[in-house]
């Protein structure tokens, strides 16, 4: 299958790894575009010379194309910024905040720049910018989300403009693929599937407990007060709500508390393995996330599952 993503970015198959900080390192992105997909390297809060090494990793194990998200609200953000300079990375995903400061910059280097967007009116600002495509990501994805589902969000958005659009959010097999296509997109966007690859740097616990979840595991803490994260329930979305609700009592409540609850959180996860007190940043398709799987195996099968599921319903609309 060839898409205008596939043409525009060099790529085997429209299938993109999502840049999830702390879990999408060289390792993990440098599988995945080996296998033919998109790997993405989540830059997150991490400062210039992590990056960097991500980076070289990603170029120890393969030659295909692989991009950088930034987050624009990161400290490091213009370090980062100049790194893919640096580095000649050809593709660049950003999520929260608008990259419209650094786009000279990037066409300048030739950079491909492809925002992450929740709504159809910021999907039309970042096309007027100039930006490559864009990923419409549905509230069903892990981590910080916004309000419309994949199915309302990706429709909408593909009609409103006439760059490339890549589905996420709720994506984790060959149905979510061809689903995605039928909305319109030009390529999906998987995380969670991922986070449980066997090239996944992820705490073997974290891992376990997206493996045992089920469809309705997930929940979203600080949707009120802060910035909407979705997440396996545990210990601490527990807390998250109980702050919620204390903070709806009250006529001007700190919502600085839902920041300092949340720091470190993730790392404490990823890395730590704590999936109690710790972030378990993951989709509400986790509960279709049964084994752990090579991201060779994983890109094909989405792929290959995508062709299948499409070629069946042809064929059942011809007769």
């Amino acid at each position: 299958m060839k898409t205008r993503i596939t043409e525009l970015l060099g790529i085997d198959y429209p299938i993109f790894q999502g840049g999830m900080a702390w879990v999408a390192d060289g390792d993990l992105a440098g599988a995945v575009s080996k296998a033919g997909g998109l790997g993405i390297i989540g830059g997150g809060n991490a400062p210039k010379e992590v990056v960097k090494g991500h980076i070289d990793r990603v170029r120890e194990l393969t030659d295909k194309p692989f991009g950088v998200n930034i987050m624009l609200l990161s400290p490091f953000a213009d370090d980062i910024v100049d790194l893919v300079i640096e580095e000649k990375v050809k593709v660049v995903t950003t999520g929260a905040g608008n990259p419209g400061k650094y786009m000279a910059r990037f066409k300048e280097a030739g950079i491909t720049v492809i925002p992450v967007i929740p709504s159809v009116a910021l999907a039309k600002r970042m096309e007027k910018l100039g930006v490559d495509a864009l990923v419409a990501e549905g509230m069903e994805a892990g981590g910080h989300i916004g309000k419309l589902t994949t199915m309302s969000l990706v429709r909408q958005v593909v009609e409103a403009v006439s760059i490339p659009v890549i589905a996420a959010g709720g994506i984790g097999d060959g149905h979510g693929v061809a689903a995605a296509f039928m909305l319109g997109a030009e390529a999906a966007q998987v995380g969670t599937r991922f986070i449980v690859a066997k090239e996944s740097n992820a705490h073997p616990n974290y891992k376990a407990k997206i493996i045992g979840s089920k469809d309705i595991d997930t929940v979203v803490s600080a949707q009120h007060f802060g910035h909407a994260v979705r997440g396996l329930k545990n210990k601490l979305t527990k807390r998250f709500d109980e702050a919620e609700r204390e903070a709806f009592r009250q006529d001007n409540p700190d919502v600085s508390i839902f920041e300092t609850m949340g720091a470190g959180a993730l790392r404490a996860g990823v890395v730590d393995g704590d999936v109690e007190n710790g972030a378990v940043m993951a989709g509400q398709i986790a509960g279709l996330v049964h084994k752990e799987e090579t991201c060779e195996e994983i890109v094909r099968d989405l792929y290959e599952g995508a062709r299948e599921v499409i070629a069946q319903e042809a064929k059942r609309w011809s007769e």
